[in-house]
Parts: structure tokens; C-alpha cells; sequence
């Protein structure tokens, strides 16, 4: 399939993504079950050609894919060894299992390796090759998927050029980032043009924990498979303390952020941080407004396992902040996303926001 876009392609995208937007909570969808559409935002993509060149080229250390059983791939990283579904590039079956979840729309995104760890020229290559593939699956099935770029962000302005060629294009609704990369936090200045570019283009950034704080811990996160279940969410908490306290959020007004596992510890630790900027002198100053008003900066997903704490978000940040995720497909997700929404018994309205409508608004459908 063509790596571009050809104009009928794309403006059928047009179309059938303005479409969906249109009509995001709608009775019945497409995906043939009865109820609302639904859009998950937390959904990962390992496209073939990816994995061809991991491992075939070498990837990140500990970084491969053993694909000597088919239908039971693993990923290889760290020294473990991660079950993962077929689904993660095999689009039709991947359909299947979306329609049984009852979810509608994909938003794509490449995970944990991501492409930092390569040379800039390599990493460039690599992002534009998870890219088209998500304008590939977009253009094969313009309602079900859209991506979220994948960036160079070792060479900024390899990024920013990416964005450049990515604009315009209906697939690429979001772009993708780890929550730090390469010892850098981010609040670090030369990641400043990739934000400019993103709030220029109106692309808001979803992030995903990558190099957790199970690093920083001496292995205290080792044990019980806490660099996931706790690691994950400080991670997100440290990663939106630096974008407050750096100065992010303030110096781009406009931009959009997507925090992942429900903003992580961030949400319970709020009170704790503002306090922190009250009383402390390496905080005061820092941020324009106090930490607590910044909660509405960000947009959340729906993955806390807890219809209590998913309820505690709601109320904390607001239903129009809250948008359903999956953490596909990952065992650590949920396999049916729109139980714990329903779980919640809403009213129908902000029920829909949160199945679809808010996704729909960020991302532009």
C-alpha cells in the first residue's frame, strides 16, 4: 500500500472522520452492536514494518519481537517477556475485537520502544514509517482508525519538519510523546518548537510513561510487577509537575496534553503539590496560577480500574476532561472500556462526552 496520501484517499478521510464527528453519539455505529459510539485514545499500534525493523536492524537495548509462534507474539524488553496479540498490526482481526469491546474509533499510537534511542536520521525514518502506516489504516478504514504521530523527539527539529509534512492530513489527529525521554524531563527548552508546532496546528499531545521512576529507585519497583502499577502513574504525576513548574502549560496556552492511566497520581496528589508551591522556595514562582487550577489544563483517561476513583476524577476535573481509554491491548487495560462508564450511571450526556464526545473535540473529528 502507498506510504501517502492520494487525494481520493484523502478526501474520503475528510468525509467519513467529519462524519464520525458529526454523529459521535448517535444510536448504533458501525461496529454493529446497540448503544453510543465510542473513541478510545489509549489505544497502541505496533505497525509490521516497525517490527520488521526492530528486529531486523536492532532496536533499543533488550528491545525485540519473537514472532517464532504466530498467533502468540512476544515482546521482548528489559529482560521480560510480554505477551501481545496479533491485533496490534493485523487490522481486520483487530476490527473484530474492537467491535466486540463495542468501541468504534481507534486513536493509534506506538508505545514503549517509541523512536528516541536511535540516531536522528534513523529515528526520523522510523517515525515516518509508523506514521504512514497509520494513515494507511486510516485511509483503509477512515471511521474505525486515526493516528497520533510518532516523533524524533532526540532531533526537535527533525519533529517539528515531521509535523510540517504530517499537516493536513485527517489520519494524524494527535501526536504521541513519553512522559520523558533520554534523561530529559518534559520541561526541557528544546522540546519548546515540538509544543509551538502542536498548539500552532491545534494537535494535542498524548503521553505514555516510557522510562518510569522505577529507574530512579535502585530496583525498589522491581518486585510484584510495581514498575507497571505503581511506576506508570508516578511517572505521570512527575511528568505534569515539570510541565506546571517548567513552565509548559503557561508559555502555551492553547496546548492540549492527554495524560494517560487517568493522570496517574497527579489527581491525588494535587492538594499535596499546591501546598508544596506555598510553602517551599524551589516551587514558588514558577507557575503563573496555583497547582490545583491547572487540573483543567489537561484531558484524562478513563483507566483507574475503580468506578470510585474514575468518580473522584469526574468531579475533581470535570466530565468534559474525561474521555474513555483502554490501554490497548495490553492485560494491564480493560477489555471491555465502557463498563466502568456505565458502571458510573450517568446521565445520558455526559456519559456520551465520555464514550466519544470529548475525544471528538480534542481530536478534531
Amino acid at each position: 500500500m502507498s506510504h501517502s496520501i492520494n487525494r481520493r484517499g484523502f478526501l474520503a478521510g475528510c468525509c467519513a472522520v467529519g462524519a464520525l464527528g458529526a454523529n459521535l453519539g448517535a444510536q448504533g455505529g458501525r461496529d454493529g452492536r446497540a448503544g453510543r459510539s465510542a473513541v478510545d485514545v489509549h489505544a497502541h499500534y505496533f505497525p509490521e514494518r516497525f517490527i520488521k525493523s526492530i528486529n531486523e536492524e536492532g532496536g533499543p537495548p533488550g528491545v525485540s519481537f519473537d514472532l517464532s509462534k504466530p498467533d502468540a507474539p512476544i515482546f521482548n524488553i528489559g529482560g521480560g517477556r510480554i505477551p501481545i496479540d496479533v491485533t496490534y498490526w493485523d487490522l481486520e482481526k483487530r476490527l473484530q475485537r474492537m467491535n466486540a469491546q463495542g468501541v468504534t474509533l481507534h486513536a493509534l499510537s506506538l508505545t514503549t520502544p517509541f523512536v528516541y534511542w536511535a540516531t536522528p536520521e534513523r529515528g526520523a525514518a522510523l517515525a515516518r514509517l509508523v506514521n504512514d502506516s497509520m494513515i494507511e489504516a486510516h485511509t483503509a478504514y477512515p471511521d474505525r482508525f486515526v493516528g497520533c504521530a510518532t516523533l524524533p523527539l532526540q532531533a526537535p527539529e527533525l519533529a517539528v519538519k515531521e509535523l510540517d509534512r504530517l499537516a493536513g492530513s485527517r489520519a494524524i489527529r494527535g501526536a504521541y510523546m513519553p512522559t520523558s525521554f533520554a534523561g530529559k524531563e518534559l520541561s526541557d527548552p528544546s522540546l519548546f518548537p515540538i509544543y509551538a508546532k502542536c498548539e500552532a496546528m491545534n494537535l494535542p499531545i498524548l503521553l505514555h510513561p516510557d522510562q518510569v521512576a522505577a529507574a530512579m529507585g535502585a530496583n525498589r519497583l522491581s518486585k510484584f510487577y510495581m514498575a507497571n502499577t505503581l511506576g506508570n502513574p508516578y511517572d505521570t504525576g512527575i511528568a505534569v509537575t515539570n510541565l506546571v513548574f517548567g513552565g509548559v502549560m503557561d508559555k502555551f496556552p492553547r496546548l492540549n496534553i492527554v495524560l494517560p492511566h487517568a493522570g496517574g497520581t497527579m489527581p491525588y496528589l494535587a492538594g499535596r503539590l499546591q501546598h508544596g508551591q506555598e510553602v517551599r522556595p524551589e516551587t514558588k514562582g514558577l507557575a503563573q496560577r496555583p497547582f490545583m487550577e491547572y487540573l483543567r489544563r489537561f484531558h484524562y483517561d478513563t483507566i483507574t480500574h475503580s468506578p470510585q476513583l474514575l468518580r473522584f476524577l469526574i468531579d475533581l476535573v470535570g466530565v468534559d476532561r474525561v474521555m474513555l481509554g483502554s490501554d490497548y491491548c495490553f492485560d494491564m487495560g480493560y477489555e471491555r472500556p465502557r463498563e466502568i462508564i456505565d458502571a458510573l450511571k450517568l446521565k445520558s450526556a455526559d456519559r456520551d462526552s465520555i464514550y466519544g464526545g470529548n475525544a471528538a473535540r480534542v481530536l478534531g473529528l
